[in-house]
């Protein structure tokens, strides 16, 4: 985890160790739902089902109409 400075203020001790309690509990779970999550699979990924546009080119009014 990188270091953690107060640019502003003077905090308590209590104050800092909330905070700080705070930041690595939350990075905790992160870390931890990040290592239960299945990979992505390329092949349930759903921007593939997104239709490509066309290329501008001689026939590209022919290639339109084609479902892709």
């Amino acid at each position: 985890m990188a270091p953690i400075r107060v640019l502003h203020g003077q905090p308590s001790p209590e104050e800092l160790a909330a905070v700080l309690a705070v930041v690595s509990a939350r990075a905790a779970a992160n870390a931890a739902r990040a290592a239960d999550a299945p990979a992505a699979s390329v092949w349930s990924d759903r921007a593939r089902a997104m239709r490509r546009t066309g290329r501008p080119g001689p026939t590209a009014w022919r290639t339109s109409a084609w479902a892709h």
